[in-house]
């Protein structure tokens, strides 16, 4: 018994409104990179969702790319919140906007 599509795609959309009002509102950099995870992980969830609808593996193998774009997102994200912390010692978003170089 397969769940219908439109339940998959409602709760991808849940999960990805929940992520963007994460980035939206939180000033935190490490929350703003949480919710990235989330909005992203709504995305393959949809993928996933209609790759199974359509019996096709074309959803599957787009996860695999989300999951290499966020294996990307989280180290360059990791390695810019330890800058942030050594410089500034704050993970405050505002304070991004003062780095250079």
């Amino acid at each position: 018994m397969a769940i219908p599509l439109e339940h998959v795609l409602i709760l991808a959309s849940i999960l990805f409104v929940i992520g963007f009002a994460g980035v939206i509102l939180r000033k935190n950099t490490l929350f703003i990179l949480m919710s990235l995870e989330v909005m992203l992980n709504a995305v393959g969830v949809a993928f996933i969702g209609a790759g199974s609808a359509w019996q096709q593996a074309d959803g599957q193998v787009m996860f695999i790319f989300i999951l290499t774009l966020a294996a990307a997102e989280v180290a360059v994200g990791l390695a810019l919140l330890i800058r942030m912390q050594r410089r500034y010692h704050s993970l405050d978003i505002d304070k991004l906007s003062e780095m250079q170089g």
